[in-house]
């Protein structure tokens, strides 16, 4: 068990984001890296750390390291009309078997400049493929009443639903669904949750009180997503 406390980003966290933005180029990075390192990379370590050891304690299943759960600043550019060499944020995602490229229930944390990619946590089943996207549609349909409860519990505890990137169209099979909240969920592609973290509180060593709260608060989606996982196994 990890005895790290986080302490806070660092005050040059977000102006270093900025002016990375700016220059956009290796030379600058390099010059520049120790301030990453102190200031956004070394304490979103800490942040992770200390989490993972609040989630095992409160039996949520967000697992994963300081060094492997942080995505990295470097953009891969192979497939992108857009070549700027690093990202305006710096993220990690915690999941129940520590990978970060997962679609099962995850804790995702971003510190960043812009609306999108700005300062927020999510919990989310983000983007289920096959089986387990075709399950969740099929159980929403044939046990309603399932996950209306979760979305109630959700509401209870101050946080919604909300998909981005929703079908505009019903999928097919299931066009005869015509109650507006089963069909708003049918057409998700993903089911998320999100906290949106004050830029100015990101150096203060409550933003992990803030972050642990979020994710319990955000649990009965967890749950509601491996009780359909559960029914996709049996």
């Amino acid at each position: 068990m990890s005895e790290t406390v986080f302490k806070g980003f660092g005050e040059k966290a977000l102006p270093f984001l900025k002016a990375l933005d700016f220059h956009q180029n290796r030379e600058w990075f390099l010059e520049n890296k120790d301030i990453f390192e102190r200031h956004l990379h070394e304490p979103l370590g800490d942040l992770v750390d200390d989490l993972i050891v609040r989630f095992e304690a409160a039996g949520l299943p967000f697992k994963g390291d300081r060094k492997n759960s942080q995505f990295r600043i470097k953009r891969d550019t192979r497939f992108s009309k857009d070549k700027s060499p690093y990202n305006r944020h710096l993220s990690a995602l915690l999941s129940p078997d520590g990978s970060k490229w997962t679609e099962t229930g995850c804790f995702y944390v971003c510190i960043g400049l812009d609306d999108y990619r700005g300062c927020f946590a999510a919990v989310a089943w983000w983007e289920p493929k096959g089986a387990l996207l075709a399950t969740m549609r099929k159980s929403i349909v044939a046990k309603p009443e399932k996950y209306r409860a979760m979305v109630r519990a959700l509401a209870k505890n101050g946080l919604e639903l909300h998909d981005t990137n929703r079908l505009k169209r019903t999928p097919r099979g299931f066009e005869d669904v015509t109650r507006s909240d089963l069909v708003e969920a049918l057409r998700n592609r993903s089911f998320v949750v999100r906290y949106a973290i004050d830029p100015a509180s990101i150096t203060s060593p409550r933003l992990a009180d803030e972050l642990y709260d979020f994710a319990v608060r955000a649990k009965p989606l967890i749950d509601w997503g491996r009780w359909v996982e559960g029914t996709l196994v049996a």
